[in-house]
């Protein structure tokens, strides 16, 4: 095991890891930041956390839910020094041939981004664990370190919370 590897000495394994995770975290703390530079802070400061705190690494535990919580634990950080309404995704979308229905989603898109950063930063995590990153309510668990009916509980409020706000500004049906 690679984490084993990095425990024993090998400086290397952790560049393994790095290459493994990086690209996951970055894109949850990028959901949650909004911000590519704030997405690779909190990146960075994860992989630097968790190389500091990889003696006290649980083996009971899996290394991606551990350092996914941490990543996530720096993302909501910055998260909650930042507060600003940016979009989630500066590059513009490319355009196929359909520039009607294109600029449709490109829009609903847009604003539900905006509906999300309106949520707690707690709220918002959830919600890019499950729906943006695909994680499983179990998985969520083992990231936040909670129950899995809690997740789910949270969860639904937090939908429920995005949809309100979605309402208030009329950007549902």
């Amino acid at each position: 095991m690679t984490v084993r590897a990095c425990l024993d000495g090998d400086n290397a394994a952790f560049g393994t890891l790095v290459q493994k995770y990086s690209g996951k975290l970055y894109n949850a703390a990028y959901r949650i930041t909004r911000g590519r530079e704030d997405a690779a802070d909190a990146t960075q400061a994860a992989f630097v956390k968790a190389y500091e705190k990889l003696p006290s690494f649980d083996f009971n535990h899996r290394f991606f839910s551990w350092i996914y919580r941490i990543a996530l634990n720096e993302a909501l950080d910055i998260a909650g020094r930042r507060r600003r309404e940016t979009d989630l995704d500066d590059a513009p979308e490319p355009i196929t041939g359909d520039i009607e229905g294109e600029y449709a989603e490109a829009e609903r898109s847009r604003l539900v981004q905006r509906a999300l950063m309106a949520l707690s930063p707690d709220a918002r995590a959830l919600i890019v664990l499950r729906h943006f990153q695909g994680l499983s309510y179990g998985d969520i668990a083992e990231v936040l370190r909670v129950p899995e009916k809690t997740v789910k509980s949270r969860l639904f409020s937090a939908r429920q919370r995005l949809r309100q706000i979605l309402e208030e500004r009329g950007w549902l049906p």
